[in-house]
């Protein structure tokens, strides 16, 4: 069965087509990545998964069960983790979790062991007793997460989860959706970060002005503009872009302390900047190549579409 299908979704706001004719497979147990630009029609997608908003056209099914028809039994199935945090301020992370836990209708002894333990695994244990208002926006996201995966839910789906938080945050929302995954659930993620959706993601979908433009692999999807590979360089002084004015070197952007050379022959490319830091007498503290990235293949079908 597959975890997640759409059919000819569309919704419209007024004139504007939000969602046009989305058709999407979400297979059981993988991790989905859908991506988009912004106005894209991700988050407006999202709600029609979820329920929120009723399509003009189109179903949705979660785990077989349709959410416009049945959505009591559908949203029984799932656990949603929204941009912005939905927790309760007033109530402390604890009691934000018992009432999400009685919403899905688990008995107190279930609920409050499972409840030491998200609060223990997402470093929330300390805090549990305190008012979510004074939590920073990353801990807020901590909370909001314990809540959505209380009951252990078949389909998780995530709207940014990552979105401004500090390193510390990130990875354990990382580790924890990777945790998911691991004990079964399906992974619907959104993402502005295409690394995270390369290193997440078994299926990426792209959406671009309502519309569906690719579904693959990462990997595939990169091997579609497989044209340019890419050389990181940098050195132990400062130099200019004039550098990097050789015919082999498609374009050159720097990147830090770091110059990105864009090539489709990497390899006349490294012995050309070897021999440039000899001639100029530079060392060369950094040196790496890469194949085309998903970023790229992202650019390419939001411009082109």
């Amino acid at each position: 069965m597959n975890a997640i299908q759409v059919e000819h979704l569309c919704k419209r706001f007024g004139t504007v087509t939000a969602v046009n004719d989305v058709s999407l497979t979400v297979r059981e147990g993988e991790t989905f990545g859908f991506l988009g630009p912004n106005g894209a029609g991700k988050t407006t997608t999202i709600r029609l998964l979820t329920g929120v908003l009723t399509p003009d056209a189109g179903s949705v099914r979660i785990n077989g069960i349709d959410i416009h028809r049945h959505p009591l039994d559908a949203k029984m199935q799932m656990g949603v983790i929204p941009e912005s945090s939905t927790v309760y301020g007033d109530l402390s992370a604890e009691q934000n979790l018992h009432l999400s836990a009685k919403m899905y209708g688990m008995p107190r002894a279930v609920r409050e062991k499972r409840i030491d333990g998200i609060l223990l695994q997402l470093g929330l244990n300390e805090k549990r007793r305190f008012l979510v208002r004074t939590f920073s926006k990353g801990m807020k996201q901590r909370v909001s997460i314990a809540c959505a995966i209380i009951h252990l839910p078949r389909v998780l789906i995530l709207d940014e989860p990552t979105s401004g938080l500090d390193v510390q945050s990130r990875r354990l929302v990382i580790e924890t959706i990777h945790h998911m995954n691991e004990q079964g659930s399906t992974i619907f993620l959104t993402t502005h970060n295409i690394e995270e959706a390369n290193t997440l993601c078994q299926t990426v979908c792209i959406i671009n002005k309502g519309k569906i433009v690719a579904q693959d692999s990462p990997e595939r999807l990169k091997k579609m503009f497989d044209t340019t590979q890419s050389v990181e360089v940098s050195f132990d002084r400062t130099v200019t872009r004039d550098l990097f004015a050789a015919e082999g070197i498609l374009r050159a952007e720097p990147c830090g302390d770091k110059w990105r050379l864009y090539t489709d022959n990497p390899d006349w490319i490294l012995k050309y900047l070897v021999g440039c830091a000899e001639r100029e007498s530079l060392g060369i503290t950094s040196l790496t190549t890469s194949g085309p990235s998903l970023e790229e293949a992202f650019v390419h079908l939001t411009e082109c579409a």
